[in-house]
């Protein structure tokens, strides 16, 4: 059982390794292999589109005299299609979502608002819109990608938020039924040799040189790119590991690799793209065209024929003359194409049946009665695309003058619900657009920058407590001010006291005026945010989704008299309301600001934009000042209300004074803290280094004692060596005296051995007597 289930677990581990990035996350070979997949996927998407902008708009086809008769319907549904669910650029609007005009919440939405616009129109945002249109219009699918770009440095530094447009065979993305089933992205650049070695050796060396460079040569037959040689270099954005992968076909090794370096909301760069008819259970485009191609077909057939018929319908006669046959001279007046050539000679006469008549003319009536049924039936065909395509007389500008302006409405109501579809989606794509856009501005741009964009004029922090402290030392001297005018003792003198209280009172009157000034700047002082507090909120993604809320103006070209329509309507509605909550206010000033939240109901179906909600939350404000003065106090009313406010300018002061003490103990506590840490960390640095010191002489007495063993042994050992040196020398002497003593008697023999032959020489040489 095990060996016939290896070959199985073999191919899914292979399977793994084609198509799983994170087996081999250094090659690019899996990677190369979900591209091609996409790839495939579309292809057949791709090839109908081929043919689909060559039927549009080809220079070549449509220059050349010898091709067949056509009708430019697909080419006038395209420019009628075209401005109908795309007419003018998004304006970027940014909102609270909740109508509680929180100051740091408008502020916020007032500064994201002006940063998008600006970078809207740095961006080009209209010419990319158009060509994302264009796409949506004939091919049913475009596709924006925004990047951030920073750079130059010096004078020239800048930070801008750039929106590309990806063509249909430079974006790609996972395999899936829908679009929240994707899990990658990928965005296709063509860059040179140098702009690739530019990008990519600083990080993976010369791979960069193993790309495949070529000319595009159908680019740069039609005009759309040069002669020198590119690569395509994909991007790939993985929601699932949260990478950003670089990969080149060719390039065995991933180009470079980092984590996604945009914390976007919903991870991709690109919003979704802007989709038309999609098959069923998929993301794969259907063109618009192909669901009319029939009827295209069948028109460019009958306008052939028509093309063909009207060549012929021309006068033509037959007369008695002498040579060919009948049917050479009706060929001959059918090929005739000479002006004012009208008649044609017939020789043989007497085929024509032997009329009397002098000039036979040639029948055309037949012929026209046929051009002018083709040119019905065509016309039906044309009406058939313009209800599949829901392009009513009223969008084309052709139209009956005796219809009923209800029934214009109709057709325009009919119309525009076929297109909606499209129309919303362009919308959604701008929205999405400057949804990724802010998300770049607040995560990237510096606040320099944010503020150079928006040109706020919002005090920090330090100005705001600066501002503060002067208006509370203005505060405290108008209180002292007050408090020693009503303390002040009546003159003695009675011809002094009669005008003095008046006077008294009115000095009493505008001190407390400006008392009550000088207050309620205070409290707008204290209460308007910072832009501490703007861009600390601007740089939190979650919150800033809990509370913004991010939309466009309308892309939709407007009607100018319904335009003017509806701000008549808004004109009078407002004007009745004005009338009716004036009159309200002024016997019940209380109801200021529960008229001024009618008044932003009742405005809120027209778009006015926030600038008008702040003029009335400005003119509730200015009700409520005016009502809070009072008219007539009299002086004991004043008296109590400098009273009351004195007693809050003292509570105000003890409160800042608890607090400073509160800080300044807290402080303290933390010095406190930080001295105990401090006292703690250098005991425990005392006794690690006493440990240390006291492990370092140990083991430094282990040392001393192992060198000194050693070294006693190193001694015991050259004694020993000594003693062994000094018992062979006494053995080499010995050997050596016994070696001297055997050769001297060796000397001694052998002396005694010549002697003795001499004495028998000496023996042998005497004369011998008689015996």
């Amino acid at each position: 059982m095990a060996d016939d289930q290896k070959p199985i677990e073999e191919d899914v581990r292979h399977d793994d390794l084609e198509y799983n990035p994170a087996l081999e996350p250094k090659s690019a070979k899996a990677w190369l292999n979900l591209l091609q997949e996409s790839e495939d996927a579309f292809e057949s998407w791709n090839d109908h589109c081929d043919n689909i902008d060559k039927q549009y708009a080809n220079l070549d086809r449509l220059s050349q005299m010898a091709r067949d008769k056509e009708f430019a319907m697909f080419w006038a549904n395209c420019e009628v299609l075209k401005p109908s669910i795309y007419a003018r650029p998004p304006v970027p609007v940014v909102v609270p979502k909740f109508k509680d005009q929180r100051p740091v919440y408008q502020q916020a939405s007032e500064i994201m608002e002006r940063c998008c616009n600006v970078a809207f129109d740095l961006t080009r945002i209209n010419d990319l819109m158009l060509l994302v249109r264009d796409d949506l219009s004939m091919n049913s699918r475009g596709v924006a990608w925004c990047r951030y770009e920073s750079g130059g440095g010096g004078q020239y530094d800048h930070e801008k938020v750039c929106i590309d447009f990806k063509g249909r065979r430079d974006f790609l993305h996972s395999i899936s039924r829908n679009w929240r089933e994707v899990t990658w992205v990928a965005g296709a650049s063509y860059l040179t040799r140098s702009e690739a070695r530019q990008r990519f050796k600083p990080y993976s060396g010369d791979a960069y040189q193993e790309a495949e460079y070529k000319v595009d040569k159908e680019a740069a037959n039609i005009g759309g790119a040069d002669n020198r040689e590119r690569a395509k270099f994909w991007e790939i954005w993985d929601k699932g590991s949260g990478r950003v992968v670089w990969v080149a076909e060719g390039v065995e090794d991933i180009l470079d690799e980092d984590d996604a370096h945009l914390d976007l909301q919903n991870f991709f760069p690109c919003p979704m793209p802007a989709y038309g008819t999609v098959q069923r259970g998929s993301l794969v485009p259907v063109p618009d065209v192909l669901q009319y191609k029939d009827q295209l077909e069948e028109i460019n057939m009958l306008t052939g024929r028509i093309h063909a018929l009207s060549d012929v319908l021309e006068v033509k006669g037959f007369y008695p003359a002498g040579g060919s046959e009948l049917s050479d001279a009706i060929q001959a007046a059918i090929s005739i194409k000479t002006p004012g050539r009208v008649l044609v000679p017939i020789s043989n006469w007497a085929t024509f049946g032997g009329t009397k008549e002098i000039i036979v003319w040639m029948p055309i009536q037949e012929i026209a009665t046929t051009i002018t049924a083709l040119v019905a039936l065509r016309k039906q065909v044309i009406e058939d695309i313009y209800q599949i395509m829901g392009l009513s007389d009223i969008m084309r500008g052709a139209t009956d003058p005796n219809e009923t302006l209800g029934a214009q409405q109709l057709k325009t109501q009919y119309g525009s619900t076929r297109i909606r579809d499209k129309q919303q989606e362009m919308v959604r794509l701008a929205r999405d657009l400057v949804e990724i856009t802010s998300e770049i501005i607040t995560e990237k741009f510096s606040d320099v920058t944010m503020i150079e964009m928006s040109q706020t004029q919002l005090p920090t922090r330090e100005m705001q407590d600066q501002e503060l402290m002067q208006l509370h030392q203005q505060l405290t001297q108008q209180a002292q001010q007050i408090q020693m005018l009503t303390q002040q003792a009546p003159p003695q003198d009675p011809s002094q006291q009669a005008g003095m209280p008046d006077q008294q009172q009115q000095l009493l009157q505008q001190a407390n005026d400006q008392m009550q000034k000088l207050a309620l700047e205070f409290q707008k002082k204290q209460e308007a945010p910072t832009t501490d507090q703007v861009f600390k909120f601007l740089k939190d993604n979650r919150a800033k989704s809990f509370v913004l809320d991010i939309e466009t103006d309308s892309t939709i070209l407007q009607d100018e008299n319904a335009e003017k329509q509806r701000t008549t309507e808004f004109v009078q509605v407002l004007g009745g309301l004005l009338q009716q909550m004036s009159q309200m206010i002024t016997q019940a000033p209380e109801m200021a600001e529960f008229c001024g939240d009618v008044l932003k109901f009742a405005l809120k179906p027209f778009r006015v934009g926030r600038a008008l909600e702040g003029s009335i939350d400005g003119m509730i404000e200015m009700v409520e000042q005016k009502s809070s003065q009072g008219k007539g106090d009299d002086p004991q009313t004043a008296q109590g209300k400098i009273a009351l406010q004195i007693e809050q300018m003292k509570q105000m002061t003890a409160k800042e004074k608890n607090q400073a003490d509160m800080m300044i103990k807290a402080e303290e506590m933390k010095q406190k803290d930080r001295h105990k840490q401090w006292e703690l960390q250098n005991e425990r640095a005392l006794k690690q280094a006493e440990l240390q010191a006291k492990a370092q002489d140990a083991q430094g007495k282990v040392q001393i004692q192992n060198q000194k063993a050693m070294t006693d042994r190193e001694a015991h050992q050259m004694h020993v060596l000594e003693k062994q040196q000094d018992m062979e020398l006494t053995r080499q002497k010995a050997e050596m005296a016994m070696q001297a003593h055997v050769n001297k008697q060796d000397d001694m023999v052998s002396r005694a051995s010549e002697r003795q032959m001499l004495a028998q020489q000496k023996a042998a040489q005497r004369p011998q007597g008689p015996v």
